[in-house]
């Protein structure tokens, strides 16, 4: 896989907190990582990740069980 151009957040802390940094693949998925363990990417649609982030604004993100 070609690198990634991640970029940090505009949600993340100042340069010392951890950081969530996102890049979109050349497949069109979207990649989410984090500063202290930057080797573990997740993977996900980018509706998926819009449906989460929706939910999560709406408070509605804890309320379903898998």
């Amino acid at each position: 896989m070609p690198d990634l151009e991640w970029q940090k957040s505009s949600f993340s802390g100042g340069p010392e907190s951890n950081c969530l940094y996102l890049a979109t693949a050349p497949d069109g998925t979207i990649r989410l990582r984090e500063s202290d363990t930057p080797e573990t990417i997740m993977t996900a649609a980018p509706e998926g990740l819009a449906a989460l982030l929706h939910a999560l604004k709406a408070g509605t993100g804890g309320n379903s069980r898998l």
